[in-house]
């Protein structure tokens, strides 16, 4: 576990972005970049990242990045980890470069799911960061397969009858695990030191990596920039969002809440779910519950722990 001591002083991502306050997503980027461990090329979906990182004539960036479309960040990376295997050959390099293919929910769980499948069974030596604010935040806050029940989006909005998203959130990691990769893993930006550390071993994977980091929105998800921290540790600390990591097929529990808060702490602290406190639909706060509880037996069972 990487410690204060051995992060870098200097700032790969730096200020002067146009990221909203608190936005989960650039804290999730700053401190992946504090993990990088020599030349380094990120290949950015389009999203709040890329259009706010990116301004042009600025950047925010101190390393080789390309912007790509929406759909297609596991595809470049996978085109690029592939020519410096061909310079590599032909012996025009000789150097090790890392890259990190960097995408929103909407652009890995929907329209970057195909690319992402196609690259990870290829097995191109690359890392894939999801930051994950569980909507189409760049254009509208619309709902996304990562979008969480109940939650009111402008596509999914909450009215007299329906409680927002009727579905659940997909299983990312599962999915991505199915295809034999070495590592994947969840992370919150609220437990640095694991997230940095995951990244790290990311990295050193010879193969594709993937890493789903929890990256709550103010904008969206709609509470108060100061408390992005706050809702990130939340997640977790009520289940709502287990950390763990899946390294060559076996499952391991990194944050063991062995006395989790209920859901409902994590609800309350954002407007999005505000709908669900009004008496026709306070029983989907027990579906949401009810999911968590399920979903935090079935990792913790894959991850051959006993913890209730």
């Amino acid at each position: 576990m990487v410690t204060l001591k051995e992060l870098p002083v200097e700032e790969l991502f730096t200020s002067g972005h146009r990221m909203c306050a608190g936005c989960g997503a650039a804290i999730s980027v700053r401190m992946a970049m504090k993990a990088l461990r020599g030349p380094t090329i990120i290949v950015s979906a389009t999203g709040c990242v890329e259009v706010a990182s990116t301004i042009y004539p600025y950047t925010s960036w101190k390393v080789a990045w390309a912007h790509v479309a929406f759909e297609n960040a596991a595809a470049v990376a996978a085109g690029v980890e592939a020519a410096y295997k061909a310079l590599r050959r032909r012996g025009a390099y000789n150097k090790h470069v890392d890259i990190i293919a960097l995408a929103g929910d909407g652009g890995t769980f929907d329209i970057g799911i195909q690319a992402l499948s196609g690259a990870l069974e290829r097995g191109h030596d690359f890392l894939y960061i999801c930051y994950d604010n569980e909507a189409y935040m760049n254009t509208g806050i619309q709902r996304s397969g990562a979008t969480p029940h109940g939650a009111a989006t402008t596509t999914s909005p909450a009215g007299r009858k329906i409680p927002g998203k009727p579905e659940f959130k997909k299983d990312l990691i599962g999915i991505c695990a199915a295809h034999g990769i070495e590592y994947a893993a969840t992370a919150s930006p609220a437990y640095w030191n694991d997230y940095i550390t995951k990244v790290r071993k990311g990295l050193e994977v010879e193969g594709p990596a993937v890493i789903h980091v929890f990256s709550p929105c103010p904008l969206g998800q709609r509470f108060p920039p100061s408390d992005s921290i706050k809702v990130a540790r939340l997640a977790v600390q009520t289940r709502y969002w287990p950390i763990y990591e899946v390294e060559n097929g076996q499952y391991r529990l990194n944050i063991k809440v062995r006395k989790p808060k209920p859901v409902v702490e994590f609800l309350k602290v954002q407007g999005r779910f505000r709908h669900l406190f009004q008496p026709q639909f306070r029983h989907e706060i027990d579906a949401i519950q009810k999911w968590v509880d399920e979903n935090w037996k079935r990792i913790t069972r894959l991850c051959g722990e006993d913890i209730p």
